[in-house]
């Protein structure tokens, strides 16, 4: 169906852009003199709206050669051909038309007043048609150029979400990497703590894969999910780490899944592990009228030696938060005093329902 067919307002509105041509050709029919002010006005509207409606296949002809298909010389002479045809049958309806409304005014002068309107009727008709067609064209640019815009934020949104799921699937190994590195430690020097932290393992996997399907939970849940991590880090190093986490009033927030467990694990192996009497790893939460900002600090040996991580954790982070903010969120590294602090920023976002990445 036609598209202002489809829509009473629309054919509403449609209609009463032809009542001023109308009032247009009842004053170039008066002009001519074959009828007065009054008679051209009954003929011509009640023809202009008619003329309306067959400029509606204007749309058909110009979804059937479009201009990028068919090419320009093809283009031209479907329209004139069209437009002519149009006019033909204009002039058909409004023969009738003009003997109908001769009946009740004069009848005898009715023939001659037709042949006087029928060149003017013709290149008014002509004239409009073409106009139609151009505005038909116009009309399936811009909607050509709508779905190009919506396929193109489309494929945005789909490029977004597997670079999202790209980045999710890189935590996964990385984190069981380093963990099985610390099981195989233990297993010679106390294989009771070995055997406790696969245990703590497991439980970790279990919630991870409980809530790492979800977009966004709670902070709280997050902090949850760190604790665990932490418990299964703390078989390891006794009392050497030591845990201090605090939300605060933002428990409810909502945060990327496993967001902070990559920033925990980092203060673990890179600060903790090369401290001798080890320290507390601090993560600390604050609501801000527009952010949330989390802190992920935790001491660190001035003179530990240079690193071998591929420091996957911080960058998997980083990207992370550009891929689902972009520039609303940023993390900042400080280093100071013997002590390493990450901070992370994020807006504060709306509640919404959980959807997987």
């Amino acid at each position: 169906m036609h598209p202002i067919l489809a829509h009473p307002s629309r054919l509403a509105a449609y209609i009463a852009i032809w009542v001023p041509l109308g009032a247009l050709l009842a004053a170039l029919l008066a002009l001519q003199g074959a009828f007065g002010w009054m008679d051209a006005a009954a003929v011509a509207i009640p023809l202009s709206i008619s003329y309306g409606f067959l400029c509606l296949s204007a749309w058909y002809v110009t979804a059937g050669s479009p201009v990028d298909r068919v090419g320009g010389a093809r283009v031209a002479v479907a329209a004139v051909a069209s437009a002519c045809l149009s006019s033909a049958i204009w002039l058909l309806i409004a023969r009738g038309w003009f003997a109908f409304t001769a009946a009740f005014t004069r009848p005898a002068g009715a023939p001659a007043s037709f042949r006087a309107a029928a060149p003017t009727l013709f290149g008014f008709g002509f004239l409009l048609y073409l106009l139609a067609m151009a505005i038909s064209y116009l009309a399936a640019a811009f909607a050509a150029s709508r779905d190009a815009e919506r396929r193109g934020l489309e494929l945005q949104v789909l490029a977004r979400e597997a670079e999202l799921r790209a980045l999710r699937a890189q935590l996964d190994p990385h984190f069981l990497f380093n963990s099985l590195q610390s099981i195989s430690a233990l297993t010679t020097a106390d294989p009771a703590a070995a055997r406790r932290m696969c245990l703590l393992l497991a439980d970790f996997l279990r919630e991870t894969l409980a809530l790492g399907a979800r977009a966004r939970i709670p902070l709280s849940a997050e902090l949850a999910l760190v604790r665990r991590f932490l418990a299964v880090e703390q078989v390891r190093f006794a009392e050497r780490l030591q845990v201090d986490i605090d939300a605060g009033a933002a428990g409810d927030v909502p945060v990327p899944a496993l967001l902070l467990q990559p920033l925990a694990e980092n203060a673990v192996t890179h600060g903790i592990a090369h401290v001798l009497e080890g320290g507390v790893v601090a993560i600390r939460a604050e609501r801000r009228a527009a952010s949330l900002v989390i802190t992920v600090d935790n001491p660190i040996d001035p003179d530990r030696p240079a690193g071998r991580g591929t420091g996957l954790g911080l960058r998997n982070v980083r990207e992370r938060l550009a891929s689902a903010y972009g520039n609303d969120a940023f993390l900042q590294i400080e280093e100071r005093g013997g002590r390493f602090t990450v901070r992370v920023d994020l807006p504060l976002e709306p509640a919404r329902p959980d959807t997987k990445e």
